[in-house]
């Protein structure tokens, strides 16, 4: 059984590429992987292991400056969530590209998971997804407005856009894990919107632990990992990915003419060129090779 942790923790780093090597090589001799970004804000990632080794890293994470106290979040998988280890420089830990937003001096109110309910319920609540529009088409909040974004930097843009339409609403914001909505609260106060809230957590540790009789969450959670979704309880959900667009599928999607394993799916048919294609034929080839030898493909574990 693997352990797998997601984490995220806001602090100043004066020097990010200092802190790589360590890590990366702690994860390596720990036999974790997974993705780790750093950045001078700080890190963010989800990683998987043995309990040993996340227990090691995690401690190892705690130490940096300013992430003593780092919260995360626990499920386990039956198969390899990730193929290898990546601990990548960025410049943000998760890109809004708002240069004057900063978590560390303010966000919105934090709900934990068993007050949602009542306060998305109000009728003087707007509740915002903040996640992309490929992850809330799997599933979201009762009531929960899709801003349609592709990417989390188009919010500011939606929200300059659609603004007058929560003139004297208090606003509830979530997404996965809690990361994105410290920097759309942090935005929106800026913004000067004063009743500002999100999900402690984010929707995984409500799937934690709300049971499915009380939830309003309708349908499954988009992981980044292996996975591809989580319901309640954070048990794996019925989609698998399409490697050519990373989008999430249901079984049924694969029986559907434009779907060709690795290459594409009814999402991205029309999205990629026939050299693209060509290109992912040659991946998911070397991929069968690979899985020939007895070996397990660096991109692609399950």
């Amino acid at each position: 059984m693997y352990t797998i942790a997601a984490l995220y923790h806001f602090t100043r780093f004066a020097s990010p590429a200092d802190l790589k090597p360590a890590l990366l090589d702690l994860c390596q001799s720990q036999s974790v992987k997974g993705t780790l970004l750093l950045a001078q804000e700080g890190i963010n990632g989800t990683v998987a292991g043995p309990r040993a080794g996340i227990d090691a890293v995690l401690a190892h994470i705690r130490g940096l400056p300013g992430c003593d106290t780092l919260e995360w979040k626990e499920s386990t998988s039956a198969k390899p969530p990730f193929g290898r280890i990546k601990v990548r420089l960025k410049k943000e830990i998760v890109t809004m590209g708002q240069p004057d937003v900063d978590p560390r001096a303010r966000v919105g109110h934090y709900v934990e998971a068993q007050d949602w309910n009542a306060l998305i319920q109000s009728p003087d609540v707007a509740v915002i997804d903040t996640r992309n529009d490929y992850e809330v088409a799997i599933g979201t909040f009762d009531g929960a407005i899709d801003p349609q974004t592709r990417s989390f930097g188009e919010f500011p843009a939606w929200w300059e856009a659609n603004r007058e339409r929560f003139h004297n609403k208090r606003i509830a914001m979530f997404c996965t894990g809690g990361i994105r909505c410290e920097k759309s609260t942090n935005y929106l106060l800026g913004q000067g919107v004063t009743d500002v809230f999100h999900l402690r957590g984010g929707i995984l540790k409500y799937l934690e632990e709300i049971p499915a009789e009380d939830s309003v969450w309708q349908g499954e959670c988009f992981v980044f990992d292996n996975r591809v979704s989580v319901g309640h309880g954070l048990r794996e959900g019925p989609h698998a990915l399409c490697h050519g667009c990373r989008r999430p599928l249901l079984p049924s999607d694969t029986s559907r003419p434009e779907y060709e394993l690795g290459v594409s799916c009814h999402h991205c048919i029309h999205e990629t060129s026939a050299s693209d294609k060509d290109r992912f034929r040659e991946r998911q080839k070397q991929i069968r090779l690979t899985r020939a030898r007895g070996a397990e493909h660096l991109g692609r574990p399950d």
